[in-house]
């Protein structure tokens, strides 16, 4: 029997891999879905809670009138008669009416300078000492020179008495009488030259003395004492410079000068006003005294000089400041609140309310603005004396929108004396000239102007942009 053997079969099968392990982010996924399933939820619940409450508050807006479709609160000010000042404004500097270098009029030493540097001395006080020694020896000099020339004097008059007897006895020629005379004559003359050089070494010892020449301010010493001055030092001691009065040197365009010219021609002083850099602070008032003789081409401009009284110092030599010339007043011109006109593309106008009460409407009138000065603006046309005009809250104005007026933004409101800036909100307001109180609709006090107006503007001053798209739809 023949054996038989058989191969082993092999069949070739593919590899299976090992499953991968899960990945951990699968495993969280349906946690987050539910955190945010549980988030979307709370949301939804949060937002069904609170539209009862919404639809509450605006249910009570709207049944109270004060909702969007109702009165706009404003701040409202009539239009009354008064008078308006027309200025001139200028830039200008501060000059001493007077300006004094003490100079020494001998040669000496300094000794001493009795005044301290900044004090105010007047005319006539001693300032300043030279050596008076040189001086008095001079006088002396000069005295004894002129005693020895009156001793000589006295003896050619008794002379000249003797000749004159004898002459007349025939006892002398006349020729010696005639010398006689001339030598009197001479020693009359030598007396005056003596007495010329006393005065003029009493004089050299005044000079020695200096005084001040005016009254004036001391500024910063030039010379220590112990310094050996001269005459001829182009160096002066001291400078003494006049602050009371003192004088404002400015300038102002020439358009502007045609009305001065024609008040000074007339005699009249014009008042003037001095104020700081940004005008917000009145330094001193003071008179224009006279105008330069010629406008300057290159600027265009004319120089013109006003005179303070200064008493309180408050002007400084070469001090900055602004000028307001006054030139007229105004009298019974239509007046408003500078903050109620407003500027739109059709040009000025102001928001007029008609009506009182609920019924109280607004309507765009156009004006024709003459002068500004602080917060009051003249109405040439336009207005009329008691029209109520819009002074704040004028933004959402349109013609015939409804409103709700307060009283305030009268004339001078907002500002101590009638004049000055606008209260802003949260400070407390201030009463207008009928003695009522600005206040705001919820009671809080507030003046009429507020932000939504412009500060007056000093001399002419701009006007407030309105709201000009509005005007112009409404117009």
């Amino acid at each position: 029997m023949s054996a038989s053997t058989h191969s082993p079969v092999v069949t070739d099968r593919p590899s299976v891999p090992p499953a991968p392990p899960k990945s951990p982010k699968k495993r969280h996924t349906g946690w987050v879905w539910l955190v945010l399933a549980l988030a979307i939820g709370a949301l939804a619940w949060f937002l069904h809670s609170s539209a009862p409450q919404n639809n509450a508050s605006a249910g009570k807006k709207g049944k109270g009138g004060k909702g969007a479709t109702g009165p706009l609160p404003v701040a409202v000010a009539k239009a009354h008669m008064g008078s308006i000042p027309v200025y001139q404004d200028g830039l200008g500097t501060v000059t001493a009416f007077y300006t004094v270098t003490v100079r020494s009029r001998v040669d000496g030493q300094l000794m001493t300078v009795p005044v301290k540097e900044g004090d105010l001395v007047t005319e006539g006080q001693l300032i300043a000492q030279i050596d008076p020694r040189p001086y008095q020896v001079q006088l002396e000099q000069a005295e004894g020179t002129m005693a020895r020339d009156q001793a000589m004097l006295a003896n050619a008059k008794v002379d000249l008495d003797r000749y004159r007897t004898l002459i007349n006895q025939d006892a002398i020629p006349k020729q010696q009488l005639d010398t006689q005379v001339a030598l009197v004559a001479q020693y009359e003359g030598n007396i005056k030259t003596d007495q010329a050089n006393i005065d003029n070494a009493k004089l050299q010892l005044t000079y020695a003395h200096i005084t001040a020449p005016i009254t004036g301010r001391i500024g910063l010493r030039q010379m220590d004492p112990g310094n050996i001055v001269h005459a001829s030092d182009t160096t002066g001691l001291l400078i003494i410079t006049q602050v009371q009065p003192i004088a404002v040197l400015f300038t102002i365009p020439e358009d502007d000068l045609p009305p001065i010219l024609k008040k000074l021609r007339a005699g009249a002083h014009l008042p003037i006003i001095a104020t700081n850099r940004d005008k917000s602070e009145k330094l001193a008032s003071g008179t224009l005294l006279t105008i330069d003789n010629s406008i300057d081409p290159t600027t265009g401009t004319s120089r013109l000089k006003g005179i303070f009284e200064n008493k309180d110092n408050a002007l400084f030599p070469n001090q900055f400041v602004n000028i307001r010339v006054l030139v007229e007043t105004l009298a019974n011109q239509v007046i408003v609140p500078e903050v109620a006109v407003q500027q739109g593309s059709q040009g000025q106008f102001v928001y007029v309310v008609e009506g009182t009460g609920d019924q109280a409407k607004v309507r765009v009138q156009k004006v024709q603005v003459g002068e500004t000065e602080g917060q009051d603006a003249q109405i040439l046309s336009g207005l009329n004396a008691g029209d109520v005009v819009v002074t704040d809250g004028t933004d959402k104005l349109q013609n015939g929108s409804p409103v709700r007026p307060r009283t305030g933004g009268g004339p001078g409101a907002g500002a101590p004396g009638g004049r000055g800036g606008r209260n802003k909100k949260g400070v407390a307001g201030t009463a207008d000239k009928s003695g009522h109180e600005n206040t705001l609709s919820g009671g809080a006090p507030q003046s009429a102007a507020t932000d939504n107006g412009a500060a007056g503007n000093v001399g002419k001053g701009k006007k407030r942009e309105g709201n000009p798209q509005k005007a112009k739809e409404s117009q």
